[in-house]
């Protein structure tokens, strides 16, 4: 494993300019981590049964977001991350992109990874894409990312690099056929940026990995450090954690290794949805993934800068994923004049120096038949219960009030006894579903007549 992993990085360096020699100034260098279903209470810090030492180190260097929320599910969120917009302006606000989805990220978005490049760094993508891969116009390097390496649908074998029949592992949007575990080849390509990079100019390394989302496979030697938990999917499922774990650790010594000073690096990590109860765990909160109560949707999250962040730090005030746009441009002395309105917002004194939150209020998803809202305390939640990739009403209408604050596990339905609460929230709520752009649905399983390309992002055959 030692070996391959050594030969991805040597191929990569060699398929990598060097950046320019611009000088850096004081904008950070950035490295966003993002887990992929991992729960709220998977890691260390939270008290999960999976050793997590790396992203542990990072929440003690740093400080805990407690109350971050993403999407139910992967590819909202990773459109809300990229734009600093809720889904529901992008049409991604119902299900995920699938493998034969038409649809992506639309094009008239600016990117994160487009406004750092245009304020001078370097921008690279190792790991899960899913927003869209139907044109080449979708694809990473055409929204941004200088660099890419890694696979565009979510649920791949993490062995052979196919999803449904077609193959699907690329290095900047062209076919790429490293064999490996995907997790240890993400790793390794992260580490091939830092090493064939100037730290000379800022960077931007985003690390979207597909662990520990099924399907469940793991390397051998990774299950048998798990052998005293009976059940098979979760011992497979502690390996993949411990696996992704480990390779955060080896990114985060390549940056140590390859010149890049801790002070002057922006370190964050965060999943992109609650988990899978039967796999992993959500502590004390209700719901997984899929739901949009808050073991759907409140994920772990750390942020570590030494010298801007304080050392174990602990923010209680809610966030949302949108915020990370807005607050990095900032950091990074980026414009954030756009054509498109923003939903997040510069979070950076609620982070670093305890502010409140700068929401009054917080959008957790709003669909035809669903949504939910947070207002301070209080969250209105409409058929919580309800699949996130559910393409039709459910069979009934339920919508429920909850007072975080006294009960975070959402045990308790106050809807009841604040009426005109409830009436000011669902009046919130139905104008944002009124403004919503028209969602894509698409089968969860793929139409008939098909065909599954040889390789996924492919431009098909004349």
């Amino acid at each position: 494993m030692a070996g391959m992993v050594r030969a991805v990085v040597l191929l990569l360096l060699a398929a990598l300019p060097l950046s320019a020699q611009e000088p850096r100034g004081h904008a950070p260098h950035i490295v966003l981590f993002l887990a992929d279903d991992l729960g709220w209470g998977d890691v260390g810090f939270h008290g999960g049964a999976i050793p997590t030492p790396n992203i542990d180190a990072l929440a003690t260097r740093g400080a805990r977001l407690e109350q971050f929320y993403a999407q139910p599910v992967c590819s909202p969120t990773r459109g809300a991350l990229l734009t600093g917009r809720y889904p529901m302006r992008l049409g991604l606000q119902v299900g995920v992109v699938r493998p034969w989805a038409e649809h992506g990220l639309p094009l008239d978005e600016r990117t994160l990874a487009d406004a750092l490049r245009s304020a001078g760094y370097a921008t690279a993508i190792c790991g899960k894409w899913h927003l869209g891969h139907a044109t080449r116009e979708q694809l990473p390097t055409h929204r941004g990312f200088e660099h890419q390496y890694g696979h565009y649908n979510g649920a791949l074998d993490y062995f052979s690099h196919v999803r449904d029949g077609g193959f699907d592992w690329h290095q900047d949007d062209q076919v790429n056929r490293d064999e490996g575990y995907t997790t240890d080849l993400v790793a390794a390509a992260a580490i091939a940026i830092l090493a064939a990079h100037d730290p000379a100019k800022p960077l931007f390394l985003y690390v979207p990995f597909n662990a520990p989302h099924t399907p469940l496979q793991a390397p051998a030697e990774w299950i048998g450090k798990f052998a005293d938990i009976e059940d098979r999917q979760r011992r497979i499922y502690a390996a993949m954690v411990a696996c992704m774990d480990a390779a955060v650790g080896r990114i985060l010594a390549g940056l140590d290794e390859y010149g890049y000073a801790r002070e002057d690096t922006l370190v964050l990590f965060c999943s992109d949805n609650g988990g899978i109860t039967s796999l992993g765990s959500n502590g004390p909160l209700r719901g997984q993934k899929g739901q949009l109560y808050e073991g759907g949707i409140r994920v772990p999250a750390v942020v570590s800068w030494p010298g801007r962040v304080e050392e174990g730090a602990v923010v209680n005030a809610p966030l949302h994923v949108v915020d990370l746009y807005p607050t990095l441009l900032r950091l990074a002395g980026a414009s954030l004049e756009q054509d498109q309105p923003l939903d997040g917002r510069d979070a950076w004194a609620t982070i670093a120096a305890g502010a409140p939150s700068p929401h009054d209020a917080i959008l957790h998803n709003v669909t035809p038949w669903s949504g939910a809202l947070r207002m301070g305390r209080w969250k209105l939640v409409h058929n919580g219960a309800a699949p996130a990739n559910a393409t039709q009403p459910p069979p009934r209408d339920t919508w429920e009030l909850f007072d975080l604050d006294a009960d975070p596990g959402e045990h308790t339905d106050l809807a009841d006894r604040q009426p005109d609460l409830v009436a000011a929230l669902r009046a919130r709520l139905d104008a944002l579903r009124t403004a919503a752009v028209p969602p894509h649905i698409v089968p969860n399983r793929a139409p008939e007549g098909f065909e599954v390309p040889e390789v996924w992002g492919e431009p098909k055959a004349k």
